[in-house]
């Protein structure tokens, strides 16, 4: 198995859902982030991942990773969750996001920004002014969603 696979499973374990794992350099600091969902949905919306949760998260994947490491050298490791505006990179986080704005940004330079309704395959429907539409994956060259105050 994969260590993606096997964090996939330890962060199943804590009714969470995988969205991300990534590894970014801050300053001298090289961070491997593994960012995860609620599977619990209330008003609409996933709920908030709690500190504790992440912190329980964090001790079961750290000795995971003591094992397999994710990079050469000395990382950082940072568990928790991607925040309410984050990037779309691939159709399972757009599956993710359904019911949250976004905005998208097509190879064709066309930007949209509309509330996300659902999806099939790799199309991603959408609701733009009260219109659905939809958008195959493989055109998005950006996307993102984010938060309308």
């Amino acid at each position: 198995m994969s260590l993606e696979s096997d964090i996939n499973s330890l962060v199943s374990s804590v009714d969470l859902e995988l969205y991300d794992t990534s590894t970014v350099s801050e300053g001298d600091d090289t961070i491997y982030r593994v960012s995860v969902l609620s599977t619990e949905i209330e008003n609409g919306k996933r709920k908030a991942v709690s500190l504790d949760t992440c912190v329980e998260l964090t001790h079961l994947i750290s000795p995971l990773l003591d094992v397999t490491p994710p990079v050469s050298g000395d990382y950082r490791l940072e568990v928790g969750s991607p925040g309410i505006e984050r990037k779309l990179t691939s159709v399972k986080q757009f599956a993710m996001s359904v019911g949250e704005r976004v905005s998208l940004l097509l190879k064709d330079k066309t930007k949209i920004k509309a509330l996300l309704v659902k999806v099939e395959d790799s199309k991603i429907f959408l609701e733009v002014d009260g219109e659905e539409t939809s958008v195959d994956f493989g055109e998005i060259a950006k996307a993102k969603t984010y938060f309308e105050w």
